[in-house]
């Protein structure tokens, strides 16, 4: 063998060893993203069971304190007209009045609070500057 048929010879075999290395090095990177791709589905399969079982107990909780409010607004309502000596729909209708007083007042602060709300004001001025 030659000195220069030896010296191509390394040569190529240097350029093969060196895609090799690099398409192994890539095979390895996209193995490694689709694994952790997997155990980020899995994470999240299992982050939503338990996101999805503490939202069923709340909406199980919201209920019974839905039917205690109802409850105990009853026996407001009945203890009222009971200390007064009162028909019945008299002590339901001054619970009635004072929610929807109560009703009424959340509902204004909610829409005062509503109309603070500036949308991005930031992002709207950039966009503007942007396209100006």
């Amino acid at each position: 063998m030659d000195y220069r048929t030896r010296g191509d010879y390394m040569a190529y075999e240097t350029e093969a060893s060196m895609s090799t290395l690099f398409r192994g090095a890539l095979d390895d990177v996209r193995e490694l993203f689709r694994e952790e791709v997997a155990l980020a589905r899995a994470e999240l399969r299992t982050e939503m069971s338990k996101a999805t079982a503490a939202a069923g107990g709340f909406g199980a909780a919201a209920a019974a304190l839905s039917c205690a409010g109802l409850f105990l607004l009853t026996a407001i309502a009945l203890g009222i007209a009971t200390a007064f000596h009162w028909p019945a729909w008299t002590g339901f209708a001054i619970v009635g009045v004072v929610l929807a007083i109560a009703g009424a007042i959340m509902f204004m602060s909610a829409r005062r609070a509503l109309r603070e709300i500036r949308g991005l004001p930031r992002t709207v001025g950039t966009v503007k500057e942007t396209f100006q």
